[in-house]
């Protein structure tokens, strides 16, 4: 249903909705001179547009930076009431200082919208994903519209992936990260979700409700790196895949690829070796390369259940996803 402005019973407002905007920081101090004042300035464009109230805030998530950003967040805090931190007590990773940002905005606000500190997701989208949730809409998917800044490996390995996503049984959106506006009730049902391998593209498409998407254009960094090098990409691909699909158990050539690799190499040797009778035995080819291959799939065997083994073993501890060391509000 289109938004009202009856009282609404989270915030305790009336009128037009309360937005909170939720940026997870790690070593922003470059970044966040920019992107605050941007992002506070599309609290202020929504507000003269009269789509949302004044009293709509960022909140600004450390995840135990080193750098001096969480000094930098209080001071802002302190010079503007709208923007509001939450430290965590040490370096948990961008989704579960995500998470908890939207766990603490949830109470606080009839929508909240996720976007990192670089400002790569253009903060003008944020407009109209508002615009949609009070049509009705409980859930806005940012999407790119294109990948024509990226290298052609990067596109094409992307949208690989997103097809492999699909193929494992996993749902997502292609071209979306975590760029998203999700309702106050969205975010109460995302909060039943009580894992401890949290892979938000991939809970958030599960809760439902009415959705929709907003197409906008990629922008450069306005300041730092990235915080995700090829390495955690991977390693937050494989641990989104293996968190929501059996499908892997059954697939075992992601692990196993470079022993593949190795296996082809070794087999080569073998044959030459073979064929041109450089000290070899009877039997010994099919020997070398029976040995390789089988070895290579039972270790590859044993990896694949290794990784749904070490996801038992951190759910079945119900150890917490995250700890909060400071409020810069009461």
């Amino acid at each position: 249903m289109p938004h009202t402005s009856a009282i609404n019973p989270d915030t305790g407002r009336s009128g037009e909705p309360v937005i909170a905007i939720v940026v997870p920081c790690y070593n922003e101090t470059q970044a966040l001179p920019i992107s605050v004042p941007e992002l506070l300035a599309r609290i202020d464009e929504m507000a003269s547009l009269g789509i949302a109230d004044s009293g709509s805030f960022l909140l600004l998530v450390d995840d135990g930076s080193t750098d001096g950003t969480w000094d930098m967040i209080k001071s802002m805090s302190a010079a503007d009431p709208r923007v509001r931190g939450l430290a965590l007590a040490h370096n948990r990773g961008h989704q579960y200082a995500l998470l908890a940002g939207l766990m603490e905005a949830r109470t606080m606000c009839d929508a909240a919208v996720s976007i990192d500190a670089d400002l790569q997701d253009d903060p003008a989208a944020i407009v109209t994903m508002v615009q949609l949730f009070r049509s009705g809409k409980e859930i806005v998917y940012g999407v790119r519209s294109s990948r024509a800044s990226d290298t052609a490996f990067k596109r094409n390995s992307a949208h690989a992936f997103y097809s492999f996503q699909k193929a494992m049984g996993l749902e997502t959106v292609y071209d979306h990260a975590d760029y998203r506006l999700m309702s106050a009730r969205a975010l109460d049902l995302l909060a039943e979700y009580g894992e401890s391998n949290i892979f938000l593209r991939g809970i958030v498409p599960q809760i439902g409700l009415e959705t929709a998407v907003v197409e906008y254009a990629r922008n450069p960094r306005v300041a730092g790196i990235s915080k995700y090098p090829l390495r955690k990409m991977l390693a937050l691909s494989v641990d989104g895949i293996t968190s929501f699909s059996a499908a892997p158990m059954r697939w075992i050539f992601y692990l196993g690829l470079a022993i593949f690799l190795l296996t082809f190499l070794v087999g080569i040797y073998v044959l030459v070796s073979h064929f041109f009778g450089h000290h070899t035995m009877p039997g010994w080819a099919s020997l070398m390369i029976s040995v390789w291959v089988l070895g290579s799939l039972i270790l590859m065997s044993i990896g694949m259940v290794g990784e749904y083994v070490g996801k038992i073993f951190r759910e079945v501890k119900h150890r917490p996803r995250y700890a909060v060391r400071e409020r810069t509000w009461q």
